[in-house]
This record gives structure tokens, sequence and C-alpha cells, in this order.
């Protein structure tokens, strides 16, 4: 699998029972369905995002990002309860992509949060 921001070639990572896929380049991240839902309960499991929030959100001003499975356009989102979080998902697998470090800040919800909320850009 081909990662859908940068195109180098992304690795399988395993954290509890659950396998995902993560670039070797820019470190984002794949989940399948409902994978990255699961993981956020899952204690430590943030560990499985190495790479830099830095990296990663130079990434998003990407326009079209295309699913590594199905070869469509993904579909921009934001998480509704921290704005500051822009990820893609796929309307037909529903796998979703998250750049580097977003994973690590969307298992947080601090105060800190609260304030990257009041300043977060709208998404396009």
């Amino acid at each position: 699998m081909q990662c859908p921001k940068c195109n180098s070639d992304m690795e399988k990572v395993s954290f509890a029972a659950y396998e995902l896929d993560r670039c070797t380049a820019c470190k984002g991240l794949w989940f399948d369905m409902l994978q990255h839902e699961d993981l956020k309960k899952i204690s430590g499991s943030e560990t499985i995002d190495i790479g830099d929030p830095e990296e990663g959100k130079k990434y998003n001003e990407k326009l079209t990002v295309m699913c590594p499975k199905c070869h469509i356009p993904m579909v921009k989102m934001v998480d509704h309860n921290q704005p500051h979080i822009w990820y893609e998902t796929c309307h037909t697998c529903f796998g979703v992509f998250f750049d580097a470090g977003e994973f690590r800040d969307y298992k947080e919800d601090s105060m800190l949060d609260y304030f990257k909320d009041l300043f977060a850009k709208e998404r396009k």
C-alpha cells in the first residue's frame, strides 16, 4: 500500500489485536474501518504514532487525497470534539488517515486542546 499523502510505502504496525499501516516516510497512519475509535480507548495505543506533528501539518494543505485501498478521493474531515484535528476518510471502505501526530492528539482531550481549537482555522 502507498501513503495517500506522500506516496511512500506503508508498513504494517500492530498494537493489541489491531494491525494498521504507517507510512515509512511521513509517518502518517491508515486505520481500517473504526480501528481509530477502538484504539482511542486502549491505553498506550498512542505509541504507534511516532511521527513529528509539525511534519504532519505540512500535508494538511494537500488538495486531493486518494484512498490507498479504493483509489478514490477521500473526504476531508474535522474532528467534532477537537476541530484543530484534520483527517481524511473514505466513504467507500470507511478507512481513516491521520497525519503524523494527529492520532496522539486525537487520543488526548486536554486544556491545551481548548486553546488549539480557539485558533484553528477553517478546513477547506
